[in-house]
């Protein structure tokens, strides 16, 4: 089996940043399929335009735009390719820089896929950042690494507690329906729970109100529909579920400080 060094990806590297405290890797894949095989750092895999498969011991992943993977180090797995482009930004963390948070390290373990939309909006920066490189974006992607990580660890103690059902179920309805223009009695219906229980508890397991979360899912959607250049930001919007494309942007900017042009303009950039 494979042992890929540092900053070493299969495919077409389109640009290689080495910090401090991190190896960040803009990736092109063009491998129908990749082998079993592992990396010597802890890393994260972001797919930024396309779809890959990735297995490994316990599951297999079907990736998308926006999906994001945290991989352990020396956690073997494969990947494979459909046809068409297929775009990866990769951050592979210098071992002793992660060693030294020891707290992050203990409750991130093997590989697993992230899905809270917070983090994904951490790692859209991260990749904004790279793009500038100047004199402060090593200091801002750390920052912006570690507020990531503290997230997913609060994810990770979240997820070792007993949740109720009908959280799973509702983080389901409302990713399979990101445009739905759910009531709260018709979710506390279909959820079969009283509209006083899902407000009053919802905000225990989400970290944010009702509303506030399904922006969130509608503004990760929007991500991964901006590299598709054939979709206007108005079908975008409307796509997601925003009345109109002026809504569409206040919701984006009060989420991400930056028009959606601007990640439109990085996410179809070569590298």
């Amino acid at each position: 089996m494979e042992n890929l060094k540092t900053g070493r990806f299969y495919g077409q590297t389109n640009s290689t940043i080495h910090l401090d405290f991190a190896t960040i890797t803009d990736t092109e894949y063009t491998h129908d399929r990749v082998d079993w095989h592992y990396h010597d750092n802890a890393y994260f895999t972001f797919i930024l335009d396309g779809k890959v498969i990735e297995g490994n011991k316990k599951e297999v992943y079907n990736c998308t735009a926006g999906s994001l993977l945290f991989h352990n180090w020396q956690d073997a797995h494969y990947n494979i390719k459909p046809k068409g482009f297929t775009r990866g930004f990769h951050i592979e963390l210098n071992e002793s820089w992660f060693n030294s948070f020891k707290f992050y390290r203990d409750n991130l373990q093997g590989s697993f896929a992230v899905a809270n939309p917070d983090v994904k909006f951490l790692f859209y920066k991260i990749f904004r950042e790279t793009k500038i490189q100047d004199g402060i974006t090593a200091l801002s992607t750390e920052i912006l690494l570690l507020q990531a990580l503290a997230k997913m660890q609060g994810d990770s103690i979240s997820d070792a507690k007993q949740a109720p059902l009908w959280v799973g179920r509702l983080r389901d309805i409302l990713n399979d329906n990101i445009a739905g223009k759910f009531t709260l009695s018709e979710l506390s219906g279909m959820l079969q729970i009283h509209p006083v229980h899902l407000s009053r508890d919802f905000s225990r397991y989400f970290n944010c109100n009702l509303g506030e979360y399904i922006r969130k899912l509608r503004i990760e959607k929007a991500f991964s529909l901006l590299p598709n250049n054939n979709l206007s930001l108005t079908d975008i919007a409307l796509t997601c579920g925003f009345a109109d494309q002026s809504h569409f942007l206040r919701s984006f900017k009060s989420f991400n400080q930056a028009n959606p042009t601007i990640y439109r303009k990085l996410l179809l950039q070569a590298c």
